[in-house]
């Protein structure tokens, strides 16, 4: 993704009813686990506690009919947690549904780009003048 951090951007968000999601915090876990090997260094990366990571990966292992993340007991190297062939997959997908989403969308972001004050802050950013 080459955005710029003040650039329009869709969030893609897919609801599983009755209560599971799936969304970009998730994926960006999967992807962080990928990297570390670990949960939990993927959880830090994230600012996150090791349960919140480790109950998130329970979610998604739960979600699906495949597990996305498999995680190795102890021994000399501590354990850690790999993603499976579906994992990889699932992270594959969500971000093509991504650019899919961004350019089914591309005229209508212009246009609210177009349209937008640059100026204009958000007012939970803004500081009190006296």
């Amino acid at each position: 993704m080459n955005d710029r951090p003040d650039d329009l951007r869709p969030i893609l968000r897919i609801d599983f009813p009755p209560e599971d999601r799936l969304g970009r915090g998730k994926i960006m876990l999967l992807e962080h686990i990928r990297e570390t090997g670990s949960i939990s260094a993927a959880g830090r990366a994230m600012d996150m506690s090791y349960r919140r990571a480790w109950l998130l990966v329970d979610a998604l292992n739960r979600m699906f009919k495949e597990p996305s993340v498999e995680s190795q007991r102890g021994g000399k190297q501590g354990g850690g947690a790999a993603l499976t062939p579906f994992g990889e997959t699932l992270i594959c997908r969500y971000r093509e549904m991504e650019a899919k989403a961004r350019a089914a969308i591309a005229d209508d972001l212009a246009w609210l780009e177009a349209a937008r004050d640059p100026d204009q802050t958000l007012i939970s950013d803004r500081s009190p003048r006296t």
